[in-house]
């Protein structure tokens, strides 16, 4: 009877292994694909804040028809605001424990992380996003630009620079009572309906407004249906991470598109694969690599791509330190925190998207 127990509990056992690898698998294809469709509508629309920023900076004239990568990044927003809040209030998920979230931390480190980054991006003319987009059509100056984002990013995460960080996030402590404005809403004494209106219907109605008001965006069918897909692609990580491979005694925080931290863990997993398992996010960056580069064949877009002028390297280079360090002080890049900690309403992303 004792060796009928064991055997027994042995196969229930292996039965819970089996389950969960193959949940932990489901769960990787899922960010991979979710990457490759990321990629592929990245490149097709050349999806990039900085672009859009550089865009609205340059108009010449009040009856320009607009910039049109700054409203599909508005537009891509409104459409992950929507989704991810409906997910929350329907019960799908729960965006308190996105790892985007927190009620205690740095006001002024995560101001100064969302600055540098900013400075980083604008150095190496892209974010980690298109950064990987760009790479994936043959652009070298973005390798540099990811090699030195993914050293400094590890570096601040578990490395040299640790000291550093912990130093700046010292600054500026600020503990909330609670860590999202539908939780200080509801902790007020408005109804549901009635928070979701506020938090979710009147800013996407602002961000849709901006993003349709002016022609440009509305000229352009692809760039807009590729907004969409890239803001629907943040509720769906949300979903998908609250649902697949979770472990009811241990669960994950929620994770959705964010480039920093993925970026710095796939260049890890690189040089010491035996012995570690590989993460959602490394998933998501080589499915963005993927899709990217079958799309950038398939339009017949990709060739080799260099540095004119050693200061150009010396830019991509200092840009992609700026972005490892400051993406990881800000908990965020322009997508992780701009697109997927601003969908979240998380009052820790006001001060890293303003710097």
């Amino acid at each position: 009877l004792r060796r009928r127990l064991v055997r027994r509990h042995q196969r229930r056992y292996l039965g819970s292994l089996i389950h969960e690898s193959d949940s932990t698998v489901t769960l990787i294809w899922a960010g991979f694909l979710l990457g490759c469709a990321f990629g592929v509508a990245a490149r097709l629309s050349r999806f990039c804040l900085l672009r859009g920023l550089r865009q609205q900076l340059q108009r010449a004239s009040p009856d320009n028809d607009g910039a049109p990568a700054l409203q599909a990044f508005a537009l891509a927003l409104a459409v992950a605001l929507i989704a991810s809040q409906a997910l929350a209030f329907g019960g799908q998920i729960d965006l308190n424990t996105a790892q985007v979230v927190r009620a205690n931390f740095s006001v002024t480190g995560t101001l100064l992380g969302g600055l540098l980054f900013g400075a980083g991006m604008v150095l190496a003319r892209s974010c980690g996003a298109r950064a990987l987009v760009l790479l994936a059509g043959g652009n070298l100056r973005a390798l540099v630009t990811l090699l030195c984002l993914g050293l400094a990013a590890q570096a601040t995460l578990t490395g040299v620079l640790v000291p550093v960080r912990q130093w700046l996030q010292g600054w500026g402590q600020l503990t909330l009572a609670h860590a999202t404005l539908p939780q200080q809403l509801q902790a007020a004494g408005f109804s549901n309906s009635a928070t979701l209106t506020l938090v979710a219907g009147l800013p996407s109605l602002a961000l849709l407004g901006y993003a349709l008001w002016r022609p440009a965006l509305r000229k352009s069918a692809l760039s807009l249906c590729c907004a969409i897909v890239i803001g629907a692609l943040v509720a769906a990580l949300w979903w998908i991470t609250a649902h697949v491979g979770v472990d009811p005694f241990e669960p994950a925080p929620l994770t959705s598109l964010s480039f920093i931290g993925p970026v710095a863990e796939g260049l890890l997993y690189l040089q010491l694969a035996v012995g570690r398992n590989v993460g959602l996010g490394p998933a998501i960056v080589a499915g963005t690599l993927a899709g990217a580069f079958l799309t950038a064949l398939f339009t017949r877009n990709a060739h080799w791509e260099g540095f004119d002028k050693p200061t150009h390297l010396a830019a991509s280079a200092c840009g992609g330190l700026l972005m490892g360090f400051g993406g990881v002080l800000a908990v965020g890049c322009s997508i992780g925190q701009g697109l997927s900690g601003l969908s979240t309403l998380a009052f820790s992303s006001l001060p890293a998207c303003l710097g």
